[in-house]
């Protein structure tokens, strides 16, 4: 039989591999400085743009994209070609995604500190470069499916099944949680609001977590670590009952975010049922994983890489054993909105992703530069240094959530709350955040002692850009020597259709009915469309990422209502977008903090939030004194709202300006009147403002005292 000569691309695998390294350094460097200003709020150094509601969506976004996902293409890219026995379709397809990805990161990087963002969880680029994202995606994709169409193995292998599935979702995902209105040229409005938001958020959020750190990540672990271990993957049938239940289970599961909020209650026991149905399909894989070291345990001993992987399967089953427990609503209860959710997210991001990343980059790099590792001592000194950032992280915080969720709770034998001051919770939990730090700061030295090993690898070889391969040609089918799944494989079209089908299943079964039945959330009468301020102010709420520390959710538990007030209905939330309800309590909720207190306090507590709440580790916000309110765009704002079917009126829109001015001026003047001089086109007059909104429709309004103003006006 006569062999085909070619050559593998193995300089695109080295860039991308080189990017992982680089923006891993960033944005766990970045992560670092996220965690310190939980102890230290100073640690912004008086900058708006450091400060942890504009950094902490660029850390996430730079680990879960620039370093997981160019770890992602390193793996596939490196992977693709061997097991289709094919070069990539296209060498400028390549260069064009690698490079088109880096200058997406750079974008991100710039806008988020600008506070250029949508607030969407892992989704807060603005849309053009949404667009971009769309566009260097089917990048990847035409290149992908090229390969594949050429290639010269007629069967697919598991980890081409996982990467088609990641294209086709991650596309989905991103599309629809991206449909937004532009106004300007940074700033646009989604097109959903509340409760459909917040239910086109958590899917989206959820499974971004599943088919971008999730099933490229398996497709991977199906080829590196039976190529580390020298054995073939342990069963052919478990990893296609694995596959198959997985992509359809996991996208039904995203409404397990949202437990006893306004979410129609039929949604939320979907997301529980299947969320508990999930953990068989995700064990299935670690199970697969691990036993295919069935034989080659010894080689664990001695092979960094394997240690790795080893312990980034455990991590990953971890991961997904804790993820169903957390959507059981007696769980939920207690660890929602704790640092119970920031553990279980970083056991898989550091120990599934991180290290099998490492283990990756340790097995792959001394490859294509045909040299040895130039360490192995230096890289089993990571891994332990690393198991135990990850061990000094995890547990803490896990501590740190039992502690404030119990706390947040408890009741006196009188039946009042025992911890009435939310503050008190933050401060008992410094300690735990102070450990978290260390062990942040433990798994980032691990990541600069692996860049100093392949730096010096990379300069002991040389790297082998095109790879000399040799393979038969396409070979004809065997008619009688396939299975079902056997023949499904010689058609990755197909294959790709059938993967999608399983996909929009759930997402359609959940949102149709959310977005068609008018029922599933009930409108109330007396909430009306924010005025001009209001909603200058909302989106300077949005601009500083005060979502990442507040929720605007209070669930109807006893102890939330008395800490807070009413419980939030789903018509309350029938004119937000986007949705704000938050992920995370490291301050209170402020869904019915309109009316709770003056504006001298509001104002004091944006200056300096020790004057309100001595020991707060809130950060301050001067530049809200010294900026202008910027209404250049503020008619189309409003313009652009009435067109996603908020009510406001002609006169409404064409007197914006005026009725924000003289609302502004009632703010300024009882302000001046307690003492505080500032001019009424700042932007704290419009953050006040907002703020004094929040959580007042369902109640009579205010009345106009001394203190407060009726922010209905």
């Amino acid at each position: 039989m006569q062999l085909e000569q070619f050559n593998y691309d193995n300089k695109i695998v080295r860039n991308f591999g080189i990017a992982t390294i680089i923006w891993g350094i960033v944005g766990m460097t970045i992560g670092l400085l996220v965690a310190t200003q939980l102890v230290w709020p100073h640690m912004n150094f008086g900058l708006q743009f450091t400060t942890f509601g504009r950094v902490r969506p660029v850390h996430t976004n730079a680990v879960i994209f620039a370093f997981v996902g160019n770890g992602i293409f390193m793996g596939v890219y490196y992977s693709l070609q061997r097991v289709l026995k094919a070069r990539m379709f296209s060498d400028a397809l390549s260069k064009l995604h690698f490079w088109g990805w880096q200058l997406i990161i750079v974008a991100s990087a710039i806008t988020l500190p600008l506070g250029l963002t949508s607030s969407h969880e892992y989704a807060e680029m603005e849309w053009p470069i949404d667009i971009a994202i769309t566009l260097i995606w089917v990048v990847f994709g035409i290149n992908m499916f090229g390969t594949i169409i050429k290639r010269r193995e007629r069967h697919m292998y598991v980890a081409v099944w996982f990467y088609i599935a990641t294209f086709v979702t991650v596309a989905v995902l991103h599309i629809v949680n991206s449909i937004q209105l532009p106004v300007a040229g940074w700033k646009s409005y989604y097109v959903y609001k509340g409760v459909q938001d917040a239910l086109v958020q958590w899917w989206y959020g959820h499974n971004a977590v599943a088919f971008f750190l999730t099933t490229p990540y398996l497709g991977m672990m199906y080829y590196f670590l039976p190529k580390m271990a020298n054995r073939p993957v342990y069963s052919y049938k478990l990893s296609i009952l694995h596959f198959w239940s997985l992509i359809f289970i996991y996208i039904w599961a995203g409404p397990h975010h949202l437990l006893y909020t306004a979410l129609p209650g039929w949604v939320q026991s979907l997301g529980v049922v299947f969320s508990i149905m999930l953990i068989a399909p995700s064990w299935g894989g670690m199970i697969n994983g691990l036993l295919t070291l069935r034989g080659a345990w010894d080689k664990v001993r001695t092979e960094p890489m394997l240690k790795f992987m080893v312990v980034a399967l455990t991590c990953y089953g971890m991961a997904t054993f804790e993820g169903p427990m957390l959507s059981l609503k007696q769980v939920n209860a207690i660890a929602h909105f704790t640092d119970w959710i920031v553990a279980h997210v970083h056991v898989g991001a550091l120990g599934w992703n991180g290290f099998m990343t490492f283990g990756i980059l340790y097995w792959l790099i001394p490859r294509i530069y045909k040299t040895e590792l130039y360490s192995k001592k230096l890289a089993s000194t990571h891994f332990w240094i690393g198991t135990l950032g990850i061990l000094f992280y995890a547990i803490p915080m896990y501590w740190a959530a039992v502690v404030q969720g119990l706390m947040w709770k408890e009741f006196t034998p009188e039946g009042v709350l025992k911890y009435p001051n939310f503050l008190a919770t933050t401060l008992e939990i410094l300690p735990m955040h102070m450990m978290r730090a260390l062990g942040g700061a433990l798994y980032l030295s691990g990541v600069f002692l692996m860049t100093f090993n392949l730096i010096k690898t990379m300069k002991s070889g040389k790297l082998l850009a095109n790879e000399p391969a040799e393979a038969p040609a396409l070979l004809p089918v065997q008619v009688n020597e396939q299975s079902q799944h056997r023949r499904l494989e010689r058609k990755p079209i197909l294959f790709m259709v059938l993967a999608l089908i399983a996909i929009l299943i759930g997402g359609m079964v959940e949102m149709v009915p959310t977005f068609t039945i008018s029922k599933n959330v009930p409108t109330i009468a007396s909430v009306k469309p924010y005025t001009a301020l209001e909603l200058q102010g909302r989106d300077l709420y949005v601009r500083e990422g005060c979502v990442n520390c507040h929720t605007q959710t209070i669930r109807p538990f006893r102890s939330e209502t008395a800490r807070y007030g009413e419980y939030s209905k789903a018509g309350e939330f029938v004119y937000d977008t986007p949705f704000l309800w938050g992920s995370k309590r490291t301050g209170p909720d402020l869904h019915r903090i309109g009316g709770k207190y003056p504006n001298k306090w509001h104002f004091d507590h944006l200056m300096d939030p020790t004057i309100t709440s001595p020991g707060s580790i809130m950060p301050t916000y001067p530049w809200l004194i010294d900026q202008k309110l910027d209404n250049s765009i503020l008619q189309d704002k409003m313009k652009a709202l009435r067109k996603l079917g908020i009510p406001y009126t002609d006169a409404e829109i064409e007197h914006a300006e005026q009725d924000l001015t003289k609302q502004a001026q009632k703010i300024a003047d009882d302000l001046k009147q307690n003492q505080v001089n500032v001019l009424a086109d700042r932007e704290i007059v419009a953050v006040i403002a907002y703020l004094q909104r929040l959580g007042t429709d369902i109640k009579a309004a205010p009345k106009v005292a001394d203190n407060t103003i009726n922010a209905n006006q």
